[in-house]
C-alpha cells in the first residue's frame, strides 16, 4: 500500500511518508521529515524540517509542527494548532543583522502516544505532553503536561483527569478514577498530581 499524495501537496523528496498516509492539498513535509504509516495529514499543514511523526496520526487542516517535533503513534494535532521551536524569537541578532539557522539552536515539542492538542492551541517549546492527554482549544503550553491530564486556560493549566477516550473520568473513591466510556480504571499518584492506569485484579 502507498502513501496518498494530493497534486498540489509539497513533500520533499528526502522526506519519507509511510503507507497508508493521505497528504492532503498545500501540506508541505520537508526535508527528512518522517511521517509513520496511516496518518493523514490536512490542507495546509506544515511538518518541519526533522520531524518525527508515529503511526495513525492527525495532523489537522493549517497546523504547523516545527522542528524539531516529535509526535508518537496515534496523535491528534488539531487546525491551526502551532507547535513552535524557538523560546527566545528574534527575526536579527543584537547587532541588527538577520538571524540565520546558524545564529540559534531550535528546541523541540514532545507529544507522546495517543495525546490530542486543540484547535488553535499554542505549545511553546521545549514541552513535553504526555500519553492520553487533551490540550484544550486555545490553550497556550508553556509547562509539561502529565499523561492522562486534561488541561486549558492561557497559560494552560490542569483541569481535569481522562482517559483512551478522551471522556473526563469519574471519581471513584481514595484517589481512583473510572473511565465511563471504556471502563479503565486510574489511580492517583505522586500526591494527586498524576494518574496512573491500574491492573485489573488490582482494580476489582
Amino acid at each position: 500500500m502507498d502513501a496518498r499524495i494530493d497534486a498540489s501537496a509539497d513533500v520533499d523528496a528526502r522526506a519519507a511518508v509511510g503507507d497508508g498516509t493521505t497528504v492532503w492539498h498545500l501540506a508541505q513535509i520537508r526535508e527528512d521529515a518522517e511521517v509513520g504509516a496511516d496518518c493523514v495529514i490536512g490542507r495546509g499543514a506544515y511538518i518541519g524540517p526533522g520531524v518525527r511523526v508515529g503511526a495513525a496520526c492527525k495532523i489537522q487542516n493549517y497546523a504547523l509542527v516545527y522542528e524539531p517535533a516529535v509526535l508518537e503513534a496515534g496523535v491528534f494535532v488539531g487546525p491551526a494548532a502551532v507547535l513552535t521551536n524557538d523560546l527566545y524569537p528574534r527575526a536579527v541578532n543584537p547587532d541588527g543583522t538577520l538571524k540565520s539557522a546558524d545564529d540559534w539552536t531550535p528546541v523541540g515539542v514532545t507529544v507522546r502516544e495517543g495525546a490530542s492538542i486543540g484547535a488553535r492551541a499554542v505549545l511553546i517549546a521545549p514541552v513535553v505532553v504526555g500519553r492520553w492527554a487533551t490540550v484544550a482549544a486555545g490553550a497556550v503550553v508553556a509547562g509539561d503536561v502529565p499523561d492522562y491530564a486534561l488541561v486549558a486556560g492561557v497559560p494552560a493549566r490542569r483541569l481535569r483527569w481522562v482517559g483512551r477516550a478522551g471522556v473526563p473520568l469519574e471519581a471513584d473513591g481514595d484517589g481512583r478514577w473510572r473511565c465511563p466510556v471504556t471502563g479503565d480504571r486510574f489511580a492517583e499518584t505522586d500526591g494527586g498530581q498524576a494518574v496512573e492506569p491500574v491492573a485489573a485484579a488490582e482494580a476489582g
